[in-house]
């Protein structure tokens, strides 16, 4: 079943973004191997980062396009989002110490499940995250703190990550959709990169009837999405 008629559009635009984005661990694994060769010694842990990276956001780009074309592969489960968290916490730190970033999980409260398809969201966040990750360090004033976190709002549970950064907003979000595919960094006023886990974030949320957008979790700034709690009887 096609679920949106101009999902292979998005997807070919998104493909330019996520091309664009492969050249730096590319190019990154190149230089390694090179100052690995003059030196005698490769930096093997970090050429293995470097290409996990990669090789998650194709997975996650690929995860993307699949569920925005086909509905049906879409399986919702009440899930927990402070699992969700801690486990996309788990995937991002090896990425968070090779840039110097903290990563912190803070999740006030207990919340109720979620009815949501795990691997998506998961997929979601850790592609967000491993963005932000590259992109906070290089900003004018860095930013070496990144927090995932869940918080209630009026409309439900929101998840997301956060930093002190104010570039994170609903404005840059809106205007690097608007040139995925176009320019070479959508999101020019938060990262010299393409930006590519951002929108790949986007297309997963998409297609899981989900939005991202700008959000604040106490003084911090970021980018999340609001989780419907499953209303459904749980035992206790």
């Amino acid at each position: 079943m096609i679920g949106d008629a101009s999902a292979p559009i998005l997807s070919q635009q998104l493909l330019v973004t996520v091309a664009e984005q492969l050249k730096m661990p590319l190019l990154q694994l190149a230089r390694q191997a090179e100052l690995g060769q003059l030196a005698g010694k490769a930096d093997l842990a970090a050429m293995q980062t470097t290409a996990d990276t990669a090789l998650r956001l194709i997975d996650n780009y690929v995860l993307g396009v699949r569920l925005s074309l086909d509905q049906d592969q879409l399986e919702l489960e009440p899930i927990s989002v402070s699992s969700v968290l801690y486990d996309s916490g788990h995937e991002l730190s090896k990425l968070a110490r090779g840039y110097g970033v903290d990563l912190e999980l803070h999740v006030g409260g207990r919340y109720s499940t979620v009815m949501a398809n795990r691997h998506g969201l998961q997929s979601a966040l850790v592609s967000l995250g491993a963005a932000l990750i590259e992109a906070l360090p290089a900003l004018e004033v860095p930013q070496l703190k990144l927090q995932l976190a869940a918080h209630r709002c009026r409309y439900g549970i929101v998840a997301g990550l956060y930093s002190e950064t104010e570039q994170l907003t609903s404005e840059a979000l809106r205007g690097g959709r608007a040139l995925v595919g176009a320019s070479r960094q959508p999101l020019g006023t938060l990262t010299h990169t393409a930006g590519a886990g951002v929108f790949v974030a986007d297309a997963i949320l998409k297609a899981m009837q989900l939005t991202l957008k700008a959000s604040r979790h106490h003084n911090l700034y970021g980018l999340g999405t609001t989780l419907q709690p499953n209303h459904q009887l749980q035992l206790i």
